[in-house]
This record gives structure tokens, sequence and C-alpha cells, in this order.
């Protein structure tokens, strides 16, 4: 009899599940999209009836494809983004649409906070740096300017623990992902009513569920799930992770020898630590879901998101011509890139189409164009500017530890050889690739099978379910270049600050 694991992740627009062995060989694996609302400027929501029907569709349809009897698959785990809001009430009904970790409605706060001396207060027990989708400073807006919403509700949820308690019935808050929204004391690993209370919460502490870790059994498939999922009736569902430590769990980082890098939606830069980071300069400290760990990370919303921007805005023609060849636009891109070098032109791409690492107020911008300049040339600018934003992130981590052994990369980018070797020349330091394609549910699945004693930990896990693919070293011959250009490009965003004020 074949023994499975069913992962579920859920990104901001897109719900992938998918289904591992216990070798983490990938059996199948389907994602299913859902709208993402803009009532406003700077508003992002979503359905959350409509979040539930995508993974729904995704899990049901995930069995098929796989053609397996569902009775083997011997444990449910989720992992996702973070942040925002998910309010039900004592019916499990949603009150409203989902906050979204893009909104920027509470931005306002940032500053009040800053100002007011609280964030200097609460910044030693959160270890969280303040930026407008975090949930604590979502709450208060909802406290000036939705309060019926709050009295309305009876759970407040990550999009894991929403997901979770539409599989099981059973409410709980998950400890990885608490860790990253601004409510929990970090330090010590506990919802803290004076944290709360400095941060003027304290109505909002009997929305959170009780605390559970990442490889705690939270409860079954309910019946009712069971029938419209094509799950077993009573499969364990064990918690899960936030979507950075499955990055993390399901490309081997799970130790101080290695560090992750994420170039996708956002651009990630991540290691794990017995020792917290904890600095006011520093973007997040949070619980790591294997026991006794730290992750820390150094992110902003400046990664390959903006490559599909520039893709989808100025390359429809060369999109429809490679969907009738049966290839990719961004193999297009690729190419364009290897028709390049680096020393060829000076053009800087600074890439905070969807917010920056530099100021709030921070735009996008491209510099030093020329009547001489290719498409090829813009294209590269667009590369290299995003492995410089992972470079400025990666340099501040790299204040506080020693050069890992190698990087484990993950993210879109991946399918890009070109790119991965830029981003090694960039950074110095190898890039490697792991063998698993969705690696946000592979990761969850670890989780899983960690939660039903499959493995003991999450290092024997990693060692039997993560396979190293690819590897590139970098190339000491670009070195120099690469760093001439990288301080071109923070010489350029300096300039810049005058402009955005």
């Amino acid at each position: 009899m074949n023994n499975y694991l069913l992962g579920i992740d859920n990104g901001s627009t897109v719900t992938k599940a998918s289904i591992f062995d216990f070798d983490g060989v990938e059996v199948a694996s389907y994602g299913c999209k859902s709208d993402l609302l803009t009532p406003k400027a700077g508003y992002y929501e979503r359905d959350m009836n409509q979040i539930w029907e995508a993974n729904v569709e995704a899990v049901s349809n995930v069995i098929k494809k796989a053609s397996i009897d569902s009775k083997d698959i011997k444990a449910v785990s989720l992992t996702g983004h973070g942040n925002g809001l998910h309010l039900v009430d004592e019916k499990g009904e949603p009150v409203r649409n989902s906050i979204e970790g893009l909104d920027s409605r509470a931005s306002g706060y940032v500053k009040k906070l800053m100002d007011d001396g609280t964030f200097e207060k609460t910044h030693p027990l959160t270890m969280q740096i303040l930026w407008p989708a975090l949930s604590s400073l979502i709450f208060l807006w909802m406290i000036d300017n939705e309060p019926e919403s709050l009295k309305k509700a009876e759970w407040s949820f990550t999009v894991v623990d929403y997901v979770r308690f539409k599989l099981t019935g059973v409410a709980n808050t998950e400890i990885t992902n608490l860790s990253g929204v601004g409510l929990l004391n970090t330090k010590e690993e506990k919802l803290d009513s004076e944290l709360l209370d400095l941060m003027g919460l304290s109505e909002i502490e009997r929305l959170i569920p009780p605390l559970v870790k990442s490889t705690d059994i939270c409860g079954e498939i309910t019946k009712d799930v069971a029938k419209i999922t094509g799950l077993e009736e009573g499969t364990p569902v064990v918690a899960g992770l936030y979507d950075i430590d499955a990055a993390a769990v399901s490309t081997g980082v799970i130790d101080e020898s290695k560090m992750n890098v994420i170039a996708g939606t956002w651009c990630n830069n991540q290691y794990v630590s017995k020792t917290p980071i904890i600095s006011d300069r520093f973007f997040s400290t949070t619980v790591f879901s294997n026991p006794g760990y730290y992750l820390m990370l150094e992110g902003s919303p400046t990664s390959a998101s903006n490559l599909e921007w520039f893709v989808g805005e100025f390359l429809q023609a060369e999109n429809k011509i490679a969907k009738q060849k049966g290839t990719s636009v961004f193999d297009i891109c690729n190419e364009a890139v290897k028709k390049t070098n680096p020393e060829d032109t000076d053009i800087v791409f600074v890439p905070f189409l969807y917010g920056s690492n530099a100021k709030p107020n921070a735009k996008s911008v491209i510099l030093g164009l020329q009547g001489w300049h290719k498409r090829e040339h813009v294209i590269r600018a667009i590369y290299e500017g995003i492995c410089f934003s992972h470079k400025w992130h990666v340099d501040k981590l790299m204040e506080y530890r020693e050069k890992p052994n190698a990087a484990r990369f993950a993210g879109g980018a991946s399918r890009s050889d070109v790119w991965l070797q830029m981003f090694a020349d960039v950074l110095q330091m190898p890039m490697e690739i792991t063998r698993a394609e969705e690696l946000g549910t592979l990761g969850a699945a670890i989780c899983g099978a960690v939660g039903i004693g499959v493995f003991e930990s999450f290092d024997s896990a990693s060692k039997k379910m993560v396979h190293v693919d690819r590897r590139f070293d970098p190339q000491k011959d670009k070195e120099e270049i690469y760093n001439r250009k990288f301080k071109r490009y923070k010489k350029a965003i300096k300039s810049l600050e005058d402009y955005w004020e």
C-alpha cells in the first residue's frame, strides 16, 4: 500500500494543492485562482467564501489528477501568506472580505506608532518592523473605521488558520504565522496581554484562537468536507506553517549552515538561528517551525513581480507568439539577457513597483536610457535591479552572521538558469535549487509528516524528502563589475529621495 501526504498552499491569489509520497516525490499538483478585489486605491481584499471554494477545487482535483485512493493520504497540512485579516462570526461565516497582505489602508498607523513611542516599546517583544499590512496595524484601522465588524467577529485567523478551520471545524492559531503579524510576544512565544495593551489592542485578544505549534494535530477532516473534496473523513490535519517557514523547510534550510533566497512576489532572504535578531533596523524575526530556532527575514515586495508587470504591460505580442509555439514569454526574456553582458550598459532599474526597501513613498524608475539601447538592455536591467534589491537585504543579513555555505533558491526566478547565474554572481554565493516544483506545498507536506510521526524531526524529514537538483557557482570575474553596478544602484536610490518626498 502506498502512503501519501497532502500539502495546501494559499498564496495571495493562487491556491495550490499537492500530493507527495514519503520520499518527497511530487505525485500531482493542482492550482486554482481566486479574485483579488480592489474596492479603493491601496485596498486589497478577497471574498473568503471564494478562498474556501478555491481550496475545495484544488484538493478535489489534485486527488483526481493523482489517481490515488484518498484513504492513502495519511495527513493534510497547510501553509500560506502571512498577515492581513480573516474574520468569522460565531457560526464560522465570514464577517467581511479578507484584507490581504498587499493592503496599505493602515499605512498612517506606521508613522503614528513610530512617533508616539509605541514601536520602541513593543518591538523588543514582537521583533517585527512596522508595515501597512501587518495584522496588528489593520486591527487598529478596524477599531477606528469598522468597529461593527469586530463586534460581529468570533475569531480572527491568518489564511492558514482559516482554511484549517474550514477543514476541521476547530479554531486554532499556529505560532509561526502569529509570530509574523505583530501580535505575539515572539521572545516568550506567547500571546501577551501587556503587549496588546501597549498596542491599544486589548479588545481584540478575545478574537485570537488557542495557540498551537506547527506539528500539532489540530483536528480531522469532517464528514461534510470529505463529501465535497474527496478526502477521507477522519484524516488528521496538522497545523502547518508560515509560507516563509515552508520555503525554508522544503529547501532544507533548517539550521545555520545555509540560507534562503526567495524571488517571487516578495524579495525574501532568510536564515535560521538559535539566536534571534532584535533590532529595529531588521525586518522580521519569527518563531521557526523547527523547535529551538528563530527565522530571520529581510524582505520587501521588490522581486520577480516587477518582471511580471513588465511582461504583462509591454510584451503582449511576444506572449501570444510564445503560447503559439508552446514556450513561455519568459524564455524570450532569458534569451534577451543572454545576448548582453553586464558591462554593456549602466541602465539602472529600481524595482519598487509594489513597494520599496528604501522609503514608504518610493517609486520604481528606469535611469540611464539612451537612444542606442535595445529592449534586451532594458530586460537585463530589470533582472539586475531585482538581484540588487536581494543583495541589499542579504548584505543586512550578513551583518549578523558569517556567509553561509550556499543559498537554497526558491520562487519563480528558479526557472531561469541565466537569472540564477546572475544571482550567484551578484551575491557571490552558490545558488542551490531543489527538485520539487511546488516548494510551499512540499513544506506543508513535510510538516504533516513530522506531525503524524512519519519522521521524528524536521532534520530527519529533510534528509529524506529534500533533494538538491542543480547548483550555480559564482563567477569570480563578475564580482567587480556587479559590485560597481550595485554601488550605482544604491546611488540612484539615494539621489531620488528628495523627488519622492
